[in-house]
C-alpha cells in the first residue's frame, strides 16, 4: 500500500521507517499499561539505532567504492564499539572493556580471519565488512549474555562457593559448573537459529540473494554457511570471555568477590 502511494523511493523508505516506529510505540504503550516501563529506553534505542545504521550506511557507500584494505580500520572500530557497548552491561568487574574486546578479537575476528583465509569469505569490503558485523554482532550479545549469567549464578551460590573454598577448593572448580552454564546460555540462542534454519524463518541474506537472481539452493547453503560461522564466533568469544573473567571474582587471596549489578 505505502509503495502505491509514493513513486519516490526515499519517500517509501522513510514512511516505511515512520510505521515500524508507530507500531514499536504502540507495543510499549501496551506495555506501560501492564506496568513494563521501557518507553524511553526504547525510543532513544531506536532514533539512536535508526541514525547510526543510516551513517553506518552512508559510510559503506563510500567504502564499496575503495581498496580492500579499508575494511580493516571498520572492522577494528566495530570491535572497538562493540566492547563498549557490552562494558556496560559488565559494571563492577575490573578490566570489562578490555577483557571484552580481547574476547571478540579472539572469537569473532578469529572467525572472520581463518574463514576468510579459506576463502569461504571474499576478499571484498562488501563480504568482510557486512558478514563481519554479523558475526560481531552475535558475539557481543553471547558475551554480555555470558557475564550477566555468570555474575548473577555466582552472586545467587556466593555460600556454596565459599564453603568450597574454605574446604580448600580451587577457585576455578569452585565456579566451574556456573561458567559452564553461563556458556552455555549464552550459546542458546544461537542454537536455535540453527535449529529452526528454513523451517521457522528464511534469514534476510538467503532472501537477499534470491531477490538477487541466485540460485535458491546454492543461496541456502551460503545462509548455513553464515549462520554456522556466526554459531562459532559467539561460542568461542564466550568461552575466552569466561576463561578470562573467572578469575576476577576472586581476590589474590582467593576471597570470592561478587561485582554489583
Amino acid at each position: 500500500m505505502i509503495t502505491a502511494l509514493f513513486d519516490n523511493t526515499w519517500a517509501v523508505a522513510l514512511t516505511q521507517a515512520a510505521a515500524a516506529v508507530l507500531l514499536v510505540v504502540g507495543v510499549l504503550l501496551v506495555a506501560r499499561r501492564y506496568g513494563v516501563s521501557m518507553f524511553g529506553e526504547a525510543t532513544w534505542a531506536m532514533a539512536r539505532g535508526f541514525v547510526q545504521v543510516v551513517a553506518v550506511g552512508s559510510v559503506l557507500a563510500v567504502l564499496l567504492r575503495g581498496p580492500v584494505w579499508t575494511a580493516l580500520p571498520v572492522l577494528l572500530g566495530m570491535f572497538a564499539a562493540a566492547a563498549s557497548i557490552a562494558q556496560r552491561r559488565a559494571r563492577g568487574i575490573p578490566g570489562a572493556y578490555r577483557l571484552i574486546l580481547g574476547s571478540l578479537l579472539i572469537g569473532a575476528g578469529g572467525v572472520i580471519v581463518v574463514m576468510a583465509a579459506l576463502g569461504v569469505l571474499r576478499w571484498e569490503i562488501a563480504t568482510l565488512v557486512p558478514v563481519g558485523s554479523m558475526l560481531l554482532s552475535n558475539a557481543m550479545n553471547a558475551c554480555t549474555q555470558m557475564l550477566e549469567r555468570l555474575r548473577s549464578d555466582i552472586a545467587a551460590h556466593r555460600g556454596d562457593i565459599e564453603a568450597k573454598l574454605a574446604l580448600g577448593g580451587a577457585p576455578a572448580s569452585c565456579v566451574a559448573p556456573y561458567v559452564e552454564s553461563a556458556v552455555r546460555a549464552s550459546m542458546i540462542p544461537q542454537v536455535n537459529t540453527m535449529t529452526a534454519l528454513g523451517i521457522v524463518f528464511i534469514p534476510g541474506l538467503m532472501s537477499g540473494m534470491v531477490l538477487a537472481g541466485a540460485d535458491p539452493v546454492q543461496a541456502a547453503i551460503y545462509q548455513f554457511v553464515v549462520i554456522a560461522m556466526i554459531l562459532a564466533a559467539g561460542g568461542l568469544t564466550a568461552m575466552t570471555a569466561a576463561v578470562l573473567v573467572r578469575s576476577r571474582f576472586f581476590t589474590a587471596a582467593d576471597q570470592l568477590v561478587v561485582p554489583a549489578d
